[in-house]
């Protein structure tokens, strides 16, 4: 199912328009180009990437995507979002390569890391978690704390899942695939770094509030859908069948063209959830009231910032990011053999 689902013919499709419809204006941090030199010694030092992997990893763009997730962070907190954000796409890289043994022993390997941080390694994955997680500690709250490792948790155990229906050759239905995304997108983790860098940590009884809770998962679907739509050509040429466009096609039956729409309708519903949850949101009082506005400034910039990201780093569209940006014209490459 997985080979006729991939044997699409089209090779040319329009993206759905999202930038006109995001009312939320794109907030750049100011030490961007302050944290572009550590990074790639990072990468280096601390990730081990070198050649191809490395180049990879620049053209991901990690600060640029820190820099608009959190835009207010200061210099040396958003180094540690950095961090993060480039050890976060080399595990999701190392999950596209890995079989289903390697990528339970990685998750055991980070987690391990995470819950004993004096933990002696020499893993790179491992060395990657004790070098941003080190720093993370030195200033981040109990509740955020345990919040970014319990999303990282989340995060690897439905990466685990899809590494498995990838290797039986499975398609998950759309209702499944909507809930283990929210998993898989790593949005949860994210959302802690948005308490971390405000110097902030929620209180329980607002992180456990319907209200936050659905604006949370309304943020995450668009960041869900707006990376499987932007991502599509790049997931079309490597087999990968876990992404709301192909599973639109295989579940509704649609073609790609109209598929794409599709996912930009679901992009659409998931703003307005947002929106109308921003209406009924309760107070908590004036001190609490203060943190939620700017957790929730944070959710806003996240989604914005994943938009303009996908078309100006080089991970999804490479050099042609700018001109797709503006005509939203996409041309698929071959696919790699299926064999």
């Amino acid at each position: 199912m997985a080979t006729q689902l991939l044997s699409e013919t089209t090779r040319t499709f329009l993206l759905p328009d999202l930038l006109t419809i995001c009312p939320y204006p794109l907030r750049l941090n100011r030490h961007l180009n302050d944290v572009l030199p550590d990074e790639h010694k990072w990468l280096v030092e601390v990730g081990g990437f070198s050649g191809d992997k490395l180049e990879k990893a620049k053209a991901t763009s990690t600060p640029l995507l820190g820099a608009v997730f959190y835009a207010d962070a200061d210099a040396a907190r958003l180094c540690v979002c950095v961090d993060y954000l480039s050890f976060s796409f080399r595990v999701d890289d190392w999950f596209d390569e890995y079989d289903l043994g390697h990528a339970r022993a990685l998750w055991q390997t980070c987690m391990a890391t995470f819950r004993h941080p004096t933990l002696e390694t020499e893993e790179h994955c491992a060395l990657m978690v004790k070098s941003f997680f080190d720093c993370f500690r030195e200033t981040a709250g109990p509740g955020c704390t345990e919040r970014l490792v319990r999303g990282l948790d989340l995060y690897f155990s439905a990466s685990e899942r899809e590494i498995e229906r990838r290797m039986k050759g499975n398609i998950s239905d759309l209702e499944s695939y909507i809930v283990y995304r929210r998993n898989t997108s790593g949005c949860k983790p994210c959302y802690a770094m948005l308490e971390y860098v405000a110097g902030i940590d929620l209180p329980a009884e607002v992180v456990s509030h319907p209200v936050i809770i659905a604006l949370e998962e309304a943020a995450n679907d668009t960041i869900s859908w707006c990376n499987d739509i932007y991502s599509y050509k790049k997931e079309h040429a490597q087999c990968d069948v876990h992404n709301l466009v192909m599973i639109l096609m295989y579940d509704q039956g649609l073609d790609l063209q109209s598929a794409m729409y599709q996912a930009g309708a679901y992009w659409k519903a998931a703003l307005q959830r947002f929106e109308d949850n921003l209406t009924i949101l309760p107070s908590w009082g004036s001190d609490v009231d203060q943190k939620v506005a700017i957790y929730i400034q944070g959710l806003q910039d996240m989604i914005v910032g994943t938009l303009h990201w996908s078309f100006d780093a080089g991970r999804y569209f490479g050099k042609e990011g700018q001109q797709i940006k503006k005509d939203l014209i996409v041309r698929l490459p071959p696919m790699k053999s299926l064999l």
